[in-house]
């Protein structure tokens, strides 16, 4: 047992079951795979040990010779007596402490060896950094100047472009009034040449044939709505153009915004220094990757919006060139067909035909078939009548047999039988209403071709009134000015 206050002996000395020389200490996992961090130069605190120990410890416990009167140490120095320990046992010997006092010189000149070398790393470090900060942020000032003058460049070619673009709009929507005030002059005549007709509609007797003049009103008309259609379908182009005109201007002009803003934006940017007001940290928005589209790409959008636009120009020239040629061509061809009409008038009003029993025969055939139709669409809503039974003994029988338990739910052949013969019965019953729609809707036009030849049974008397009353319906036609949309 140890007195309290006793001074405890060297962690290096070892349990009180250790013979001369320590047991080595055991050495865990933990140690292993792990080891403090030290400076370069520097030594591990029990890199090495007092010789002392070693060497106090080397002293044989007993010796056999007579003549050795030394008394060997104890293993341990005695308890009862702590005040004299220190002075005979020491820890260290004059060689540790010089040699403890060497291992710290070499750390400490290694570890200012160190420092020297990092601190002049450090500066050639930052001088470094600073040229390629100065580089880079030169080379960012130049790539943004070269992207205002790309942004420039753009903004002329946009700007030239938007102008033409906006002058050819302008000749195309004079072009569209031009066909507009044209279409609407050839509506005169033609209603002229229609009533025409319609007057020589309530000829009656002999006189109502399919004479040159009636030929000539109703290839006049039809000169005239195929004229005006050409006029309708070229303006609907002309309109469809406008749009067209209108979409490449609105694409322009936003991307011509768009190169304002991006010019507003990477002047300002252009004009930043390291001793601007405006500049501030931005935290992780250089993580941020808003774009949406590279330089290529940026480039080709301005240029195919350009291509657009001269393509909508081309077109644009070419419906205007077409529309000159289509008004030109189509005065002369209603002047000329207005000239053929009135000779055939003037030759046709004392001359007159027979069609009165044609037109009999006609109606008589009409109204036999009338009757026919009649007949058969009876026929038909029989039949109709006739096949729904059928298919319901079949629907019923297929319903029936739904309710068979179990395994004896079979598709059998009377299964396959019942199915095939209700889609026949239903494809029947469908082609059959077909037909009786079909027969309907003929017996609607015998109906109407029924009234057109006794309305022109009953108006044939009054044939050469009606020539004549045209003839002078015929005497004024729009002048050339009027007809091309002048005025």
């Amino acid at each position: 047992m140890e007195f309290l206050g006793t001074t405890q002996t060297a962690s290096y000395y070892g349990s009180k079951k250790s013979g001369l020389f320590p047991e080595p200490v055991p050495t865990s996992t933990t140690q292993d795979s792990y080891q403090s961090y030290y400076l370069p130069g520097y030594r591990y605190l029990n890199s090495w040990r007092p010789s002392l120990f070693y060497r106090v410890s080397a002293v044989p416990t007993h010796s056999n010779e007579p003549g050795n009167m030394r008394i060997c140490a104890p293993l341990r120095p005695p308890t009862v007596l702590p005040s004299v320990r220190s002075a005979l046992y020491a820890r260290y010997c004059p060689r540790d402490w010089h040699q403890a006092n060497m291992v710290q010189f070499r750390g400490s000149e290694s570890c200012r060896h160190w420092a020297g070398r990092l601190n002049a790393d450090s500066l050639r470090l930052i001088q470094d950094k600073d040229q390629l900060t100065q580089q880079t942020q030169d080379n960012t000032g130049k790539s943004l100047g070269q992207r205002l003058s790309d942004i420039d460049f753009w903004r002329s070619e946009l700007t030239y472009e938007l102008e033409h673009l906006l002058t050819e709009t302008q000749a195309l929507e004079t072009a569209k009034r031009r066909l507009e005030c044209a279409t609407d002059e050839a509506q005169r005549p033609l209603k002229v040449a229609l009533e025409c007709l319609y007057n020589r509609e309530k000829r009656m007797g002999i006189d109502l044939v399919h004479d040159d003049v009636e030929k000539n009103l109703i290839k006049e008309v039809d000169l005239f709505k195929s004229c005006q259609e050409r006029m309708r379908k070229l303006a609907e182009r002309i309109d469809q153009q406008l749009g067209i005109n209108r979409d490449a201007q609105h694409a322009l002009e936003r991307d011509l915004s768009d190169k304002n803003s991006a010019h507003f934006i990477d002047e300002k940017c252009y004009n930043l220094r390291n001793t601007s007001d405006s500049i501030s940290f931005y935290h992780g928005v250089e993580k941020i990757d808003g774009t949406v589209s590279v330089p290529e790409t940026w480039a080709k959008f301005s240029d195919d919006n350009i291509r657009y636009s001269q393509n909508a120009r081309a077109n644009s020239i070419r419906l205007r060139d077409e529309t000159e040629n289509t008004l030109e061509n189509v005065s002369e061809e209603m002047w000329k067909q207005f000239t053929e009409t009135n000779l055939a008038f003037t030759n046709r009003i004392s001359e007159t035909a027979d069609t009165k029993n044609k037109l009999q025969t006609h109606l008589a055939k009409t109204l036999q078939e009338i009757f026919q139709t009649e007949n058969t669409i009876m026929l038909l809503e029989r039949a109709i009548i006739a096949k729904e039974c059928p298919l319901k003994v079949a629907q019923t029988r297929l319903e029936g047999r739904t309710r068979r338990p179990n395994v004896e739910l079979c598709r059998d052949i009377p299964q396959f039988k019942l199915v095939n013969e209700a889609f026949t019965i239903d494809d029947t019953l469908q082609t059959l209403k077909l037909r009786l729609r079909e027969a309907q809707d003929t017996l609607q036009l015998l109906v109407l071709n029924k009234a057109r030849l006794e309305h022109d049974l009953s108006v044939k008397a009054n044939s050469l009134f009606i020539d004549k009353k045209c003839m002078d319906m015929r005497k004024t036609f729009p002048s050339t000015p009027r007809l091309t949309g002048y005025t």
